[in-house]
């Protein structure tokens, strides 16, 4: 009886560490020599590095990348009586966030093409009370920034990039995180810079916003004693500006393996009932996932399983349909795309470590379902 092959999982957290993993434990012993924990000279170095990795002036680690929305909206000035417009097709932390400070989340929905914020929507949703646009870079590529920002300078509204899936992704060769009043990032372990464990930035070219982040992430501290605001707990430890330091040096070449990746699969996928991850004219996707969109999806997903191939649902329960905002003030536009979406997407195994025959198992693997389907 032959053997069979061995599975391919979703994400290979292993594998992505095992580059670093001698320098980070050298790195690690001296942490632990110097006993400086929070607030130290690897996160302050990190921070100047990665803020020039997004070609932003300014940025300030904080805990999470959840926390970063919510600092980076308190200060861009967003509270009680502002709405913010954001899409329904997100993870819950970036509606979450806009709850946190008091503001009420207005959901709209996203273009067909590559399932982000659509500005013809946005500009449907807009009332007195709009303070932000908050756009989402989902999956990794990045939304339609210009005619948001356009819009926002004509209304004189913030924007706030939730670029938690999209580091060092491009628009015309300009890093998303330096578009707008500011840029949250997550280094949460699975994304394509990741930390062990949790931690975020907020990166921004406004110099006020940025220091005003400073104090919230650290209580308001302008000094041991005094604070002149009352901020939170939102700290990155050492350990973590280490790693990401370490991982940040390998980024690029990690993100055009996941370019390299999604190619394959475009090719091996080809001519399939299903709906491969679109690109937009001038935008350079970083592929945090592989999202594709089929009818049968959880026949499909069931299928491949059976086969030993990770998969992952993302965001089933759009941000309108949460039970979390029924008691909560909100509004929200048609849903359409939204929802069919919601209902259809699939992620394929994505990260850089992915071998050639792994990457054409996953492609077999989907190709002998719709051979053997009689739908």
């Amino acid at each position: 009886m032959s053997e069979r092959p061995a599975g391919v999982p979703l994400v290979d957290l292993r594998a992505a560490l095992e580059p670093i993993r001698e320098e980070f434990l050298r790195e690690l012993e001296d942490v632990l020599d110097g006993m400086q924990l929070m607030l130290g000279p690897r996160q302050r170095a990190f921070e100047e590095e990665f803020a020039a990795y997004c070609e932003a002036q300014h940025g300030v680690a904080v805990s999470s990348g959840s926390s970063a929305l919510v600092a980076a909206l308190e200060a861009c000035g967003v509270g009680p009586g502002h709405e913010v417009i954001c899409p329904s097709l997100t993870f819950f932390a970036t509606l979450e966030a806009v709850l946190r400070v008091g503001a009420v989340p207005v959901l709209a929905d996203v273009v067909d093409d590559t399932l982000t914020l659509d500005p013809e929507q946005v500009e449907a949703a807009l009332s007195p009370a709009t303070r932000a646009i908050l756009p989402v870079h989902l999956h990794g590529h990045p939304a339609e920034m210009e005619p948001l920002l356009a819009l926002a300078a004509e209304r004189g509204l913030r924007v706030i990039e939730d670029a938690a899936q999209a580091h060092g992704a491009r628009i015309a060769g300009k890093r998303c995180g330096s578009f707008g009043d500011a840029a949250c990032f997550s280094f949460y372990f699975t994304k394509n810079l990741g930390a062990l464990g949790e931690a975020g930035l907020v990166a921004s070219n406004d110099a006020e916003v940025a220091e005003r982040v400073r104090l919230l992430r650290h209580h308001g501290h302008t000094s041991k004693f005094e604070h002149s605001l009352a901020g939170h707990n939102l700290r990155m430890d050492e350990i973590q500006a280490v790693v990401l330091r370490l991982k940040l040096r390998g980024l690029d070449a990690a993100n055009a393996r996941r370019r390299e990746v999604a190619a394959r699969y475009r090719e091996l996928l080809d001519g399939l009932p299903l709906r491969q991850p679109q690109l937009r004219s001038g935008c350079e996707s970083v592929f945090h996932l592989y999202a594709v969109r089929c009818v049968e999806r959880d026949a499909l997903r069931a299928h491949l399983s059976a086969q030993g191939i990770g998969t992952g649902i993302h965001y089933p329960i759009p941000g309108h349909a949460q039970p979390a905002l029924r008691d909560r003030p909100h509004r929200s536009g048609p849903m359409k795309v939204t929802e069919e979406a919601c209902a259809q997407l699939l992620s394929l195994p994505m990260y850089p470590e992915l071998r050639e025959e792994q990457i054409q198992q996953v492609a077999q693997a989907v190709r002998s379902f719709y051979a053997g389907s009689t739908r």
